[in-house]
């Protein structure tokens, strides 16, 4: 394997916590015991997998490896003194637990291939095992009414205990969920509801529910209405309203040879964002159409007098579904991601498309909720590509000051999963620290940094090494033990 992607190889399980005696710096006396977890995908048997038949060919993708979460505990005893314990383990989801008894792949890949292989292999797949694809559960980590899940959007989350890193099972709020679930639910300001969407190639293809403050009901549930299938990511919450974008991926039941198309998906060449009241019905959902743009992840959504405001990361182009099926990837993403070759915001424009595709910058839409105009502007500029953003938690929804992103340079280097740890006493929005899992590529080795929110431009405070190699994953969290 190229050392560029080496990274990317999937790990072994741990097993027990193991304890970790080696960090530099020092960790802040009023940093919080807790612990930083991380999900990302580990594909079980091994490197990506294709199938050959007479329908064609058809490949998993790494992003389709299922999730294995890295914890890092944060504990410190009576006297002060900090220690450190890893640990890791793949979530045991329905499909897991079938090819683990197995010892052997189940299920035909279908990520990405020739469009008769990859029907043929989700029909088999179906006729087989009851569902077009495995349960990946690879993408993010969050914690509602106490408990704590993992999660990603082809399937409902599955609840995890947060010491041993067990799977006890799929959450299905008042039992009358039972579809995909968004990898980032929202919780309401003031209330403490949940938020989420969930998506499906049939209808309805988009609902979106909110879940009581303790997890136990779900109190609302809204179908959008919606003919088409489009990609939900993430999801965006106000004081009173629920916030989604609609953007240049849709999802269709049936494949197209061209197009740059995986998972089922077709880019469009629109992008709009819906602001609905929190119980809002269909009929009170404000659409506003916004410049074309491909949007993952959000930063934050607030109210600001008479306009909503949202922030979040745009690119000219769609990391997923990836390159066309049979163009070089590694060419693919070293263009996608070239900043120098940066075109014109366009997606008319060929050379956007082409050359700077993939990169990333923070936008801003102010949304007037009386005559329904958008102002629109970037708020980063084209030095570096910026994505997985996060912030201070308590300012969820509510106006704010500070924004965190992740630079990504290229492929191999992008670091994902860093969380915003506040202080436990904090009087200032940005009072608190960064933690990410890094990697350095030469040595192999993997470790967590800690970084002083307030002093981002100075080393890190801490720098702790892990006992073995982290793969390159996708979100994390911090959850404080107080």
């Amino acid at each position: 394997m190229s050392d560029i992607f080496k990274n990317f190889a999937p790990v072994e399980e741990i097993g027990e916590l193991v304890k970790v005696d080696h960090c530099q710096g020092e960790i802040p006396e009023d940093f919080p015991e807790g612990i930083y977890i991380r999900n990302g995908s580990n594909p079980l048997f091994g490197g990506l997998k294709s199938a050959i038949s007479v329908f064609g060919k058809t490949d998993n993708v790494w992003v389709e490896g299922e999730g294995m979460l890295h914890a890092l505990h944060f504990t410190k005893d009576a006297q002060g003194n900090w220690s450190f314990y890893y640990k890791n383990r793949f979530v045991e989801t329905d499909t897991y637990n079938m090819e683990s008894q197995r010892k052997k792949p189940a299920f035909l890949p279908v990520a990405e291939g020739d469009a008769p292989a990859t029907l043929a292999g989700s029909f088999f797949n179906v006729m087989r095992f009851g569902q077009a694809n495995k349960i990946y559960s690879n993408t993010n980590v969050f914690e509602h009414g106490g408990k704590h899940y993992s999660i990603a959007e082809n399937y409902m989350p599955q609840e995890i205990n947060l010491i041993s890193l067990e799977t006890y099972g799929n959450w299905n709020p008042s039992g009358v969920w039972s579809r995909p679930f968004t990898s980032h639910p929202k919780k309401a300001p003031e209330t403490g509801e949940l938020v989420a969407v969930g998506i499906d190639t049939t209808k309805p293809h988009c609902v979106v529910g909110v879940i009581s403050a303790d997890g136990k009901e779900l109190v609302h549930k809204l179908d959008l209405q919606l003919d088409h299938c489009s990609l939900f990511h993430d999801i965006g919450v106000t004081k009173k309203c629920n916030i989604l974008i609609d953007f240049m991926l849709t999802m269709r039941p049936e494949r197209v040879m061209k197009g740059g198309q995986l998972f089922g998906y077709e880019r469009e060449k629109d992008a709009r964002i819906a602001v609905i009241p929190r119980y809002g019905d269909v009929d009170s959902i404000k659409w506003f159409n916004i410049e074309p743009c491909v949007i993952y992840h959000l930063m934050n959504t607030y109210e600001d007098g008479d306009e909503v405001v949202v922030r979040g990361c745009t690119a000219n182009a769609a990391i997923i579904p990836g390159p066309v099926w049979g163009e070089d990837k590694f060419d693919w993403f070293s263009r996608g991601f070239n900043f120098k070759n940066v075109a014109s915001n366009n997606w008319n424009d060929q050379k956007a498309i082409e050359d700077g595709m993939l990169f990333t910058s923070v936008r801003e839409w102010r949304l007037n909720m009386k005559t329904l105009a958008v102002n629109e502007r970037d708020v980063t500029g084209t030095e570096y590509s910026m994505d997985f953003p996060m912030i201070n938690e308590d300012f969820t929804g509510l106006k704010h000051q500070y924004g965190y992103t992740q630079v990504i340079d290229s492929l191999a280097s992008s670091k994902a999963g860093s969380a915003f740890v506040a202080k436990p006493e904090a009087v200032e929005e940005d009072d608190g620290w960064i933690v990410t899992f890094a990697h350095d590529e030469d040595s192999d080795t993997s470790y967590v940094l800690v970084v002083d929110a307030k002093n981002f431009g100075s080393e890190p405070v801490a720098k702790i090494n892990l006992p073995q190699r982290v793969p390159y994953g996708h979100h994390g969290s911090f959850f404080s033990f107080t």
